[in-house]
C-alpha cells in the first residue's frame, strides 16, 4: 500500500513556513470543512498528508528550537489561527546565512532583526546529512526575497539528497534551463517560481487585466504597489533584492494581458514597509484603458490580505504535486503543475487554462515499476 505521508522540509522559518506549519495541523483537525481550501485532493493526496521533518533558520532564536515553537518566534508576526500544531519532535537546525539576511534586517530593533545563530552555520554536507536522516523527500524553500547563493545552495542540497524541490520565492530555479537541466539530470523534480498567492495582489491584478482583453476594452497603462509590515517587506527595501520580484510579479501581469505593455506603462513590485503592519500586505492597483469610441476607463482596486496564509495553501499544493512527480518517475521542471501555483512558471498560461492543466496532472495514473 503506497505511504500518504509526504515527508517535506522546510528552508527558512518564517512567516510563510508559520502559516504551512499551522496550515497542516488546521487541514488536519477540520478535513474538507477547513475554511479556503483549495484541492482537498490531488492525486489522491490530501493536505494533511503533508508531514515537515526537517526545518532549517538561520536566527538563533529558532534554531535548535522545536519547530512547533519556532515558528511562533521574533521576527514572525503572522496570523495565530492553530496555535497547537503538534510538531514538537522537529527540531530546527542551523543552516547557511549566504545572501539570506539584507542590511536591512540586520540594522532593526532587536524584536524585529535577524539574530545569527552563534555556533556557526552549516556546511552543505551537514545540511545533506540532515535530510537524508530524517527521510525527507520534499524540500520548499521559504528564504527572503533576493536570497539567490542561499536558494541555489539549497537547491543543490536538495539534489544531494534527492529530494524534490519546491521554490516559493522569486529567484529563478524551476524557470531557469540551468537549474531545470541539473534536477533532470539527477532524475528529480523541480517546480517554481515564486508563489501566486490564493488571493493575493498579482492573481487579482491578473484577473482584472485578463477581464479588459475578454470584454473588448483597450488596456494602457497599470501598476500594483504593495506595502507590508512582515520582514519579507523589511527585506525588500534593499532595492538591489529586488530585480528578481519585479520581473516574476511584471512578467505574470504582462502574461496576462492581450497586448504586452511598453515598459513605461507597467510598474509593479513591492514599495515600502510599514512595521505596524505585521504580516497583513496591503496592494494599490490601478489599470487605465478605453471603451468604445475611446471613451476612458479607469480602475483603482485596494487588497488588504494577510500574506503569509495566503502563499501556504499553495505550498500544501505545491508540495502534493511534488509527490505526485516522484511517484511517477518525473524529473526536471514540471509546467503542467507550476503555471497555476507560480508567478514565474517555466511557461505561463491564462489561469483558468492553468487551472485545468493542473488538475489533469494530478489526474494522471502514476508510472508502472514494470
Amino acid at each position: 500500500m503506497q505511504d500518504r505521508q509526504i515527508k517535506t522540509a522546510i528552508f527558512g522559518i518564517g512567516n510563510c513556513a508559520s502559516s504551512l506549519v499551522q496550515g497542516i495541523a488546521y487541514c488536519r483537525q477540520h478535513g474538507e470543512d477547513a475554511v479556503g481550501m483549495l484541492f482537498p485532493d490531488l492525486g489522491g493526496y490530501a493536505p494533511g498528508d503533508v508531514e515537515i521533518v526537517a526545518a532549517f533558520d538561520v536566527d538563533r532564536r529558532k534554531v535548535g528550537k522545536p519547530l512547533s515553537e519556532a515558528i511562533f518566534s521574533k521576527p514572525n508576526n503572522t496570523l495565530v489561527f492553530q496555535p497547537q500544531t503538534g510538531f514538537d519532535a522537529v527540531p530546527v537546525s542551523p543552516g547557511a546565512i549566504l545572501d539570506g539576511v539584507s542590511a536591512s534586517m540586520r540594522n532593526q530593533p532587536a524584536d524585529d532583526s535577524f539574530l545569527p545563530i552563534e555556533a556557526g552555520e552549516a556546511t552543505r554536507e551537514e545540511v545533506v546529512a540532515v535530510l537524508k536522516s530524517s527521510g525527507a523527500e520534499v524540500a520548499i524553500n521559504f528564504l527572503p526575497v533576493g536570497s539567490i547563493e542561499a536558494t541555489e545552495f539549497y537547491a543543490q542540497c536538495a539534489i544531494d539528497a534527492g529530494m524534490a524541490f519546491v521554490n516559493a520565492i522569486p529567484v529563478f530555479i524551476a524557470s531557469s534551463d540551468k537549474w531545470a537541466l541539473k534536477f533532470k539530470d539527477a532524475g528529480l523534480p523541480v517546480l517554481g517560481d515564486d508563489f501566486k498567492a490564493q488571493m493575493g495582489a498579482t492573481i487579482v491584478h491578473r484577473a482584472l487585466v485578463e477581464l479588459f482583453g475578454l470584454r473588448g476594452a483597450a488596456l494602457d497603462r497599470t501598476y500594483q504597489l504593495n506595502v507590508g509590515g512582515n520582514t519579507d517587506f523589511l527585506n525588500m527595501t534593499d532595492q538591489n533584492r529586488l530585480l528578481m520580484k519585479r520581473e516574476s510579479k511584471t512578467e505574470s501581469v504582462q502574461s496576462a494581458a492581450l497586448n504586452r505593455f511598453a515598459d513605461g506603462d507597467v510598474r509593479i513590485g513591492p514599495s515600502d514597509y510599514v512595521s505596524w503592519l505585521d504580516d497583513r500586505k496591503v496592494a494599490f492597483i490601478r489599470l487605465e484603458g478605453k471603451l468604445f469610441g475611446g471613451a476612458p476607463v479607469n480602475v483603482e482596486l485596494r487588497l488588504d490580505v494577510e500574506d503569509s496564509p495566503n502563499a501556504a495553501i499553495m505550498a500544501l499544493a505545491a508540495i502534493r504535486c511534488a509527490r505526485i512527480a516522484l511517484d511517477r518517475k518525473l524529473s526536471g521542471a514540471l509546467p503542467e503543475a507550476s503555471a497555476f501555483i507560480f508567478k514565474h512558471p517555466p511557461v505561463q498560461a491564462k489561469d483558468h487554462e492553468a487551472h485545468r492543466m493542473l488538475q489533469d496532472f494530478a489526474a494522471q495514473l502514476p508510472a508502472s515499476d514494470d
